[in-house]
């Protein structure tokens, strides 16, 4: 027996399929970016974003939006706001997926520590961005 409706349910979550494959390809460029905004800005501007509408682009999760938006959920997000409280740029990435009417947790620790991905990836956070996005439009059709 079969209990809702599972095709909608698999291009619900198609895009979630599409940036976990996305982040497990390009983890290093990811660390790099990710430590790169943070020497740019520390945690002033709020938590690393992958805004898939219109088009895929890194935006900017202010901590009061993710606030706001717990509350609207009924505080569902208890856990994500625990892990963007406690998160500690030197070891791990933590990003913010957005998704139609959904978010999807980024949150790795990646081989070599973003600091030295920076490092050995040897470009700007503004090549970074404009690189990952492309990749990002390839790769996630949504």
């Amino acid at each position: 027996m079969f209990f809702g409706n599972h095709q909608s349910e698999s291009t619900d979550n198609k895009w979630r399929r599409q940036l976990d494959s996305f982040v497990k390809v390009h983890q290093q460029e990811l660390a790099a970016l990710s430590w790169g905004l943070w020497l740019e800005n520390g945690s002033d501007q709020g938590t690393i974003g992958i805004d898939l509408q219109p088009r895929p682009h890194f935006v900017y999760c202010p901590k009061e939006a993710v606030d706001k938006l717990n509350s609207s959920v009924e505080n569902r997000l208890q856990e994500v706001i625990g892990i963007v409280e406690h998160y500690n740029p030197e070891v791990e990435v933590l990003m913010i997926g957005i998704g139609k009417e959904q978010i999807k947790l980024i949150h790795f620790q990646p081989a070599i520590s973003p600091p030295i991905c920076y490092e050995q990836v040897g470009k700007d956070v503004n090549t970074l961005l404009e690189q990952l996005e492309e990749e990002l439009s390839k790769d996630l059709a949504v």
